[in-house]
């Protein structure tokens, strides 16, 4: 479960710095911090990994994994509705 928790706020984490990073793509924008979100998003999962493989073992490394890709998911569909539901109005 500790795993799963870990995973989740790294997936938040790594969802916000994927956001910060397209919002001054999109705006173009490219600059130092700009690059330094787009290899912090890269590098963060790693990190993560590589970090609970080593405290909390391999067996940990599952749940982990699921909770990066379920805040990943979760916060896109989030954002997707939040944006959604501003533009209709």
């Amino acid at each position: 479960m500790l795993g799963f928790i870990i995973g989740a706020v790294s997936g938040v984490i790594q969802f916000f710095l994927l956001a910060k990073f397209t919002g001054a793509v999109t705006k173009g924008k490219i600059s130092g911090k700009t690059v330094l979100f787009v290899i912090t998003q890269f590098l963060l999962p790693f990190a993560v990994l590589f970090i609970c493989a080593i405290l909390l073992g391999v067996e940990a490394l599952m749940m982990v994994g699921i909770g990066i890709a379920a805040a990943l998911i979760i916060s896109a569909l989030v954002r997707f509705f939040m944006v959604s539901k501003s533009s209709k109005k």
